[in-house]
């Protein structure tokens, strides 16, 4: 399963060091997916492996226009003015990739605050905004701030900082991710004889490449999980069922939880409801691996070289956060969400443009912003909405049109 010739091997040796101090020489998927990823100073994220963008192994959003981060500001403003337009108000953006969402939001809203009326208020929540991005990868963090140079001049404006290091409780404004969740470690487990046991990855003696056994679940967590998101395994399940568990995503939701005191959780993945999600037809998981755009299922080839993801479970989110003390305020896909946003309104000043020559701009504009609501690419991704400490103004009017899960 390893590809000798297209990984890296100081990182395979990492890994082997690990399995061989750890319990029966092994160590759970999770676990794996950790290292590969976030080791810090060999995994994915960590080294100038990571490619993002067109060209890269894999694109976000943010990497086909500005527009995406121009229509994320405006609804980061309504919060602030469905807030009453507190004095301060903090966007902590999780997992920032290379910085694009942040240039954009603030390159936006730096341009507005001179040009828009007053009354808009884009002057006044740009004095009250302060912008936090949490991300652990030192490659990730130094282009950020290269990106973000011209935004480091107002004083607190743009800080950095840990995970582990976020602000005690008492956060007045939004916490938000774009594409963050399904890069998190989850635990993978197959069906066997009818109930479920837990993948690990060891060590193959014979041909020194990694290899998976199957065992009793590392912990009670994994099936309390799948029973409460409603799932018995028992009941069409068959055997060589394969899906993941994401753990992790609870913690990160309760850690968010526990430092938002007012404001709202904005979540955007590609992801699914618990039903369609743990779909006994679904029997191979949602497990992804990219490597210069192409796709494919296998998390051991190109160590160190390529990008491992697992789609979300957003019915898991919702119900960490309800136990958490959020509220869910609403469900929609990312091309009604930008839509409720004003992109329709871009999308009809882009083709109203008469001037013939700027045809071919015309076109690619068109495409571009298409492509951010298409339901069969980006625009399928789903965005959740969660609050705390928010009456039901503020909960109702944050955006129209969004659903319940």
């Amino acid at each position: 399963m390893t590809h000798p010739d297209s990984f890296n091997p100081v990182l395979f040796q990492r890994i082997v060091d690990c399995m061989n101090t750890a319990p029966q020489q092994r160590m759970t998927f999770a676990e794996f997916m950790e290292l590969a990823l976030y080791d810090p100073e060999q995994g994915y994220y960590a080294t100038n492996q990571v490619q993002i963008g067109v060209a890269g192994d894999f694109f976000t959003s943010p990497h086909l226009c500005p527009d995406f981060g121009e229509l994320l500001a405006e609804q980061f403003l309504d919060m602030w003015r469905v807030m009453g337009q507190p004095k301060s108000f903090t966007l902590v953006e999780m997992g920032a990739g290379q910085g694009l969402v942040a240039a954009d939001v603030l390159k936006y809203l730096a341009i507005r605050k001179q040009s828009a009326d007053s009354s808009a208020g884009y002057a006044a929540f740009w004095a009250a905004l302060r912008y936090m991005i949490v991300e652990k990868a030192e490659g990730l963090i130094a282009a950020q701030q290269r990106l973000l140079q011209p935004f480091q001049f107002a004083p607190d404006k743009v800080q950095w900082l840990r995970f582990e290091r976020l602000p005690e409780a008492g956060t007045v404004g939004c916490f938000f991710s774009n594409e963050l969740v399904d890069a998190l470690p989850v635990h993978q487990f197959v069906v066997q004889d009818g109930a479920v046991q837990e993948v690990f990855v060891t060590i193959d003696g014979d041909s020194q490449s990694f290899m998976e056994v199957l065992s009793t679940p590392s912990t009670d967590h994994l099936v309390e999980y799948l029973a409460g998101q409603g799932i018995d395994i028992g009941a069409g399940y068959e055997d060589g069922y394969r899906s993941e568990i994401n753990l992790a995503a609870l913690n990160w939701l309760e850690t968010v939880s526990q430092k938002l005191e007012r404001g709202y959780v904005l979540t955007i993945d590609y992801g699914y409801l618990a039903p369609q999600y743990y779909s006994p037809q679904r029997h191979q998981g949602t497990l992804q691996c990219f490597r210069r755009h192409g796709a494919h299922q296998d998390p051991y080839a190109y160590l160190g070289h390529q990008d491992i993801t697992a789609h979300v479970n957003f019915t898991a989110l919702e119900k960490q956060g309800l136990a958490q003390g959020l509220t869910s305020i609403g469900y929609i896909q990312q091309g009604l969400f930008l839509m409720a946003l004003g992109l329709g309104d871009r999308l009809v000043a882009n083709n109203n443009t008469c001037d013939i020559t700027q045809l071919n701009e015309v076109i690619r504009r068109r495409e571009t912003l298409q492509s951010l609501i298409n339901p069969l690419g980006l625009g399928g991704f789903q965005v959740l909405i969660q609050g705390k400490g928010l009456n039901e103004k503020e909960q109702s009017q944050v955006l129209k049109g969004l659903q319940m899960p």
